[in-house]
């Protein structure tokens, strides 16, 4: 059995660092991300006002009125709801049965601070007459059910004051001032070279600008495998050893994990998650080919992808793929956006009839219609497309061309089929993958697009350009 290891982590903090990041300007934001603030955290110890006293002794200390016990597990607590006899003062264990950190965190900025799996801690809380709520401040946890309420009997507990207004789970406005989008370059990378391929996969917690309009951009809490999303495109060839290496930095806030779709390995073994500061070795074979979904599994699932861990890996068939004039490679998938410099809105993303604020090609709204991917007029094309979701179907189409190859996870469709078949679209679920094939019958512009056109309105549209993008120059 693989077993994960800790890195070696050593954090030295001096006084002239101190000093020079006391003098570093912080960003200007339109709309500053949670934490942004320039006020001083709440300290966990720091008094606060109750609502109703609590008991005093005769010397004024304040009596504790009894004990609470929250135990959390994968994503949830139990109880959820607690009722106490009376208003006042009580220790409130958080016992953590489950598998990543959590914590108990309350409207006044008291927390139990990340409690670790198999651990417990405690905090001490005022409970006023009109009751209190408690979440789990890591991101994502909350609104995957991670919230509580503490009430006194014979009243309720009061709406949620988790540090300020409640995030704007409608339009989310653009910000004038957000940076600029980095274009990801949709070229398909060379097949590696030997049989057996030892790859770094870096977790990366960062800012992210995934769509822009007149207005401005939308900035997102991402989190990443080596810095993009998707992720690097990995190719290889049938049979190869692929070793990766993931990592989590300690800098990073919470637990990662990934699952190769080309893989055939046990869930609890490779895909388990590793804490910041850990790392693992994730080793398999490519024992099918086809275009393969890879991405975090770590719990909420759902919101990992939905924040960007997901990524393509190409396995050749055996003698390889034939030669063609360009190749490209396409990921489909959604964004839920959070507010301005938080993450994704789960709530959005866990919907039952989901709408998506973007769809995108390559993780950023309409970056390939800005810059069109470039082709010779009547080259042969090769485009590798994954739906990564994680909701939404696509129904990849080109405009003006018709893909005279299709091979749609293992299914093929070839230029010398019996009755000269060709294919205008190719549908994927989520997690399916395929490559088309076909060539351009003049110059001009080809617009790539999900035929589900209430998307492409949301960012799912590109376009190819063949010769200089202009059919009346003679």
């Amino acid at each position: 059995m693989r077993r994960s290891m800790l890195l070696p982590v050593v954090i030295l903090v001096t006084a002239a660092l101190a000093a020079g990041c006391a003098a570093s300007t912080p960003p200007t934001w339109t709309f500053p991300p949670a934490g942004a603030a320039s006020a001083a955290p709440v300290a966990s110890a720091a008094p606060v006002a109750s609502a109703a006293p609590a008991p005093s002794s005769s010397a004024g200390a304040i009596v504790v009125a009894g004990a609470i016990e929250v135990t959390a597990f994968d994503v949830g607590f139990k109880p959820t709801d607690t009722t106490v006899d009376a208003a006042g003062r009580y220790t409130v264990t958080l016992k953590n049965t489950g598998q990543m950190a959590h914590d108990l965190t309350f409207p006044d900025g008291k927390t139990t601070g990340p409690v670790e799996a198999g651990k417990s801690a405690s905090v001490e809380v005022d409970v006023p007459a009109t009751g209190l709520t408690f979440i789990c401040s890591v991101p994502g946890h909350a609104a995957a059910g991670m919230k509580g309420t503490i009430s006194v009997k014979g009243s309720t507990a009061g709406g949620d004051g988790h540090g300020g207004p409640a995030p704007d789970t409608g339009v989310v406005k653009a910000d004038p001032a957000a940076p600029k989008y980095t274009l990801y370059d949709a070229t398909a990378p060379k097949v590696l070279d030997g049989t057996t391929h030892d790859i770094d996969l870096i977790v990366q917690e960062k800012m992210m600008t995934v769509g822009e309009t007149a207005d401005g951009g939308f900035v997102q809490a991402v989190w990443t495998f080596n810095g993009t999303v998707p992720g690097p495109v990995i190719r290889v060839h049938l049979g190869d050893t692929i070793k990766i290496h993931l990592k989590n930095p300690a800098t990073n806030k919470l637990s990662h994990s990934v699952d190769f779709h080309a893989s055939q390995v046990a869930w609890n073994d490779e895909m388990t998650s590793i804490k910041p500061g850990e790392e693992k070795l994730y080793e398999w074979t490519a024992d099918y080919a086809g275009i393969w979904m890879y991405h975090c599994g770590t719990a909420p699932a759902l919101h990992h992808i939905a924040n960007g861990m997901y990524g393509m890996v190409i396995v050749e068939p055996k003698g390889g793929f034939k030669p063609v004039d360009h190749e490209f490679a396409l990921v489909q998938s959604e964004w839920y956006l959070g507010p301005q410099g938080e993450p994704t809105d789960l709530a959005k993303a866990a919907a039952g009839n989901p709408a998506p604020d973007f769809v995108v090609f390559n993780g950023v709204k309409d970056q390939y219609k800005d810059h069109p991917l470039e082709v010779g007029t009547g080259k042969t094309v090769r485009i590798f497309v994954l739906d990564a979701g994680p909701n939404i179907d696509s129904s990849f189409h080109i405009v003006g061309t018709i893909f005279n190859t299709v091979v749609k996870e293992g299914i093929k469709l070839t230029p010398d089929n019996v009755g000269h078949y060709g294919s205008q679209a190719v549908d994927l679920s989520p997690a399916q993958g395929a490559f088309v094939e076909f060539t351009t019958a003049e110059d001009g512009l080809y617009p790539i697009v999900t035929h589900a056109f209430n998307f492409v309105g949301r960012g799912a549209l590109g376009l190819v350009k063949a010769g200089d993008g202009d059919p009346l120059n003679p």
